[in-house]
């Protein structure tokens, strides 16, 4: 019987619950309600209270090495992109949502990190992902703000921005249309059992039977998955952003050193930044990345910032001039092995994950909902969902 039958015979239980109103978590929604299935989404606060709301929006297939990842990318830029112009409160989604095709531009300092580029744009090329060498003459065609002394840089017209809380926010109100509930501010404190089967949650507030379980608590899914006893070890791992004040578009691109790919592939627990430039709609400059495993450290980080400020002028020397207005910090749900866990627990049945994406999660959310909905409907996945398992990691006791 389909979600749809069920609806209309009269039942009260979701087929779904989703454990997180992040943005995984509301894509996951729209796609099982899209596909039929009746879905409740909870959540231990606000929608994006956690990691999509500290959030620069980044949909990349850019920095994306071949394998399961790159795979995942692809599929969830089309997904993105199929959304652009469907109508929704007077508007479309693309307007609603402030999505953003500006593309990528990755720049080199040297003829080392250049040569690294060229290899991997080359194998991402045979994939299907669009890589368009730009000389280091021709680098200011595509933004003339830009330091003089770089050494090249590579085009990757697909990448895209998207506000991430308004995105968030306007797949639930998609899902909703079509019956989901969203409860804010209720945690999950425990699960519903049927022998070995988890067939629901226990909240503070009221407990929900349902036909399965998405936990989709982004950097608190680790807690999540343990309450279940099957763990996956996702932890948070800090970044800050820097702000600064409104100004007339002067950045066209996302715009990011090379040596940002290694830094988001490394395992080190110490602060590591790699310089990520853009412009907002709103006429603020984003600056990033920063990335350290603290914990749930909150403390401000005065030499992230400043590191920040300085990669920053490095590629544009005129925002040394410029004022920065605020900074702010998220937690990004970091795996080990760099890849999100998604897919039933074979260790819990009736549990399922959608989390450990990192600082990936915006632009891998619509491609994970996609392939959520498609296990739960019994449909073949788009993509070979084995290197996701939640089992995967030996060492993480049981």
């Amino acid at each position: 019987m389909t979600g749809h039958d069920r609806r209309a015979a009269g039942s009260t239980r979701p087929d779904l619950v989703v454990i997180g109103a992040g943005i995984v978590g509301a894509a996951c929604a729209y796609h099982a309600t899209r596909a039929g299935l009746s879905v409740t989404v909870v959540d231990r606060g606000p929608i994006s209270g956690g990691t999509t709301g500290a959030g620069e929006g980044n949909i990349l297939v850019s920095d994306k090495e071949l394998g399961p990842e790159l795979d995942l990318a692809l599929l969830s830029n089309q997904q993105w992109r199929a959304l652009a112009d469907l109508p929704i409160g007077g508007t479309t989604f693309g307007r609603a949502v402030e999505l953003e095709t500006k593309g990528g531009l990755v720049v080199a300092t040297g003829q080392a990190p250049l040569d690294a580029m060229q290899r991997l744009a080359g194998k991402q090329q045979a994939l299907g992902v669009e890589a368009l060498a730009v000389p280091a003459h021709d680098l200011r065609e595509h933004e003339p703000h830009l330091a003089g002394d770089l050494a090249g840089g590579y085009l990757y017209p697909q990448d895209m921005q998207v506000q991430p809380m308004l995105a968030a926010a306007h797949l639930l109100r998609l899902a909703r249309q079509r019956g989901a509930t969203v409860l804010p501010h209720q945690p999950v404190t425990g699960y519903l059992r049927d022998g070995d089967r988890v067939v629901g949650v226990r909240t503070p507030q009221r407990d929900i039977p349902s036909g399965a379980v998405l936990n989709a608590a982004g950097t608190w899914a680790g807690e999540l998955a343990a309450l279940a006893a099957a763990p996956v070890p996702v932890a948070p791992r800090r970044g800050f952003i820097l702000v600064t004040e409104p100004l007339p578009p002067i950045i066209r691109h996302k715009v990011y050193l090379a040596d940002y790919v290694a830094d988001v592939a490394s395992d080190s627990a110490a602060l590591q930044t790699s310089t990520v430039v853009e412009g907002t709609r709103a006429g603020t400059v984003l600056v990033g990345a920063s990335r350290e495993r603290v914990g749930f450290d909150h403390v401000f980080s005065l030499p992230a910032l400043r590191a920040l400020a300085r990669g920053a002028v490095r590629l544009f020397p005129g925002l040394a001039e410029v004022a920065a207005i605020r900074a702010y910090h998220g937690f990004r749900p970091y795996c080990p092995d760099h890849l999100p866990v998604i897919g039933p627990d074979p260790r819990a049945p009736g549990l399922h994950h959608a989390c450990g994406h990192e600082g990936a999660g915006i632009g891998l959310a619509m491609g994970t909902g996609r392939l959520v909905a498609q296990v739960l409907t019994g449909d073949r996945p788009d993509i070979d969902l084995h290197p996701f398992r939640p089992d995967r990691f030996p060492e993480v006791p049981a």
